[in-house]
């Protein structure tokens, strides 16, 4: 089952935890196909209720009744094999598929851009989708967030060009077939599905070697693991594009500006006298945004844009959320969200909120995601949150995880410093951040978790108490 199959082949199909961020997606696109959907997930959300005014059938609570009148049912990595749902799924002999198969399904007659790499995955295929969008393009996307310029996390559009995040955890990456395969950067982790490095670097290899025949890649210069992967697929006959601020990239990135919540770069196109220069602006902040952008300016390139158009839609991107999601404002604090959950990612979201408060004060409120994350990069996250003035940091988001014996959040605390200490409880902590934030400082909560809900509980508190520097009051 995969890209050549039509999507009403599946039948009646139900979601088990469809209010997710990549099942809602999927729902979205199959519904869009006219399939008859229906889905269950543990709370009420709004997700939820879009997917019922699209004509989605959903409940809340997770019981085996919920599957007695379906034919397939999809399920994410997350779910376990004892999920009442499944267990009567697979008892009844019903057609199971995981979430990436189905995604797969809805690609069906498209010519596919997949986004793959350690970080940057949804900003970048949110970014593809919106510059597509703005030069005519009409395409369809699946995206691991919601993207505010397009109001959705997928859509089904009507023209050939299907966007998509190719999600490396578990391997489902290797299922589309893309026309376009694009690399951000390949950086060891997910260990617990893939066992070692090298096992992970090769599923890069086995997810270019996906490529339709004609397509492209398109490979961060800069990053070691996707250099080597590029040279690697052009030397096997394929088409590369390389992108970044190393001058010898296809697309090389030059005087990089930041301008508040801001930046702007020049992409410089081939080589001497014949290079061609443009002047892209964004509206994000941060280097890695610049090298998120030419990636999509490289896939404009493959697809076929003019470079005027490709530039004028990455100047119209406003972010994903979740990535560097502005909250609210406090007391002159201003508190922002991002999704990182990797050293790399932990430390790009904060070296971007040091540009973005200047001389104020950067604090932080981190989450790790994954004992086997949390005990595989402990030392790097405690080196990446001393970018930050002040970090606290919560115990581990276990997610699909059970404990590890002797692996908690302390690993990282011990590790770093003065300025990064541990956070028993999420009420402490957003009360001392409050106290120590002065105004024009900059908040950022970090992490995959549930720790996103502690950035309106921080403005909250910003507005309602007073910040270090606020004037005492008189005698």
């Amino acid at each position: 089952m995969g890209v050549d199959t039509d999507p009403r082949d599946l039948g009646r199909t139900h979601l088990i935890g469809i209010g997710g961020a990549g099942m809602s997606a999927v729902a979205r696109l199959l519904l869009a196909h006219g399939v008859t959907v229906s889905g269950s997930d543990a709370q009420e959300s709004m997700g939820l209720a879009h997917l019922r005014e699209q004509g989605a059938a959903v409940v809340v609570g997770q019981r085996a009744e919920n599957v007695h009148d379906v034919d397939t049912v999809v399920v994410s990595t997350a779910i376990r094999e004892t999920n009442p749902e499944l267990a009567t799924a697979r008892e009844r002999g019903l057609t199971v598929v995981h979430r990436s198969d189905a995604l797969a399904v809805s690609m069906h007659g498209s010519q596919v851009v997949a986004v793959a790499g350690t970080h940057g995955k949804t900003t970048t295929s949110s970014m593809i989708a919106v510059m597509l969008e703005a030069a005519g393009v009409q395409p369809s996307w699946a995206i691991g967030a919601h993207v505010a310029d397009l109001g959705a996390n997928a859509a089904l559009g009507h023209g050939a060009w299907f966007v998509a995040e190719a999600d490396e955890s578990d391997g489902s990456f290797l299922k589309y077939a893309p026309t376009v395969a694009v690399v951000t950067n390949i950086e060891p982790d997910h260990l617990d599905h893939y066992g070692s490095t090298e096992e992970f670097f090769q599923a890069f290899d086995d997810f270019t070697a996906t490529m339709r025949p004609g397509g492209t890649l398109v490979a961060c210069q800069d990053d070691a693991g996707s250099r080597e992967l590029a040279r690697r697929t052009r030397d096997a006959g394929a088409r590369v594009l390389t992108y970044g601020t190393d001058p010898t990239s296809d697309i090389s990135i030059q005087e990089i500006e930041s301008h508040g919540l801001g930046t702007s770069a020049t992409l410089s196109v081939g080589e001497g006298a014949d290079a061609r220069r443009h002047r892209m602006a964004l509206a994000v902040p941060g280097e890695h945004n610049v090298l998120n952008a030419a990636a999509a300016f490289a896939v404009s390139s493959a697809v076929g844009i003019p470079a005027e158009e490709a530039l004028r839609g990455l100047t119209g991107f406003h972010g994903s959320a979740r990535r560097f999601d502005l909250k609210g404002e406090g007391n002159g604090v201003r508190v922002f969200d991002d999704y990182a959950h990797h050293p790399t990612e932990v430390a790009a979201a904060l070296t971007a909120a040091r540009k973005v408060a200047g001389e104020h004060k950067v604090l932080a409120l981190f989450q790790p995601h994954l004992f086997s994350r949390t005990q595989a990069f402990a030392g790097e996250f405690a080196q990446a949150l001393q970018i930050a003035d002040r970090a606290w940091v919560l115990p581990v988001f276990a997610a699909r995880e059970d404990p590890v014996p002797g692996v908690s959040s302390a690993l990282i605390t011990d590790a770093g410093g003065a300025t990064v200490v541990a956070a028993a409880q999420p009420e402490d902590a957003v009360r001392e951040i409050a106290q120590a934030a002065a105004p024009g400082d900059l908040v950022l909560t970090i992490g995959a978790g549930d720790v996103t809900v502690h950035g309106p509980r921080l403005v909250e508190a910003l507005a309602e108490g007073r910040t270090s520097g606020d004037a005492e009051p008189s005698s």
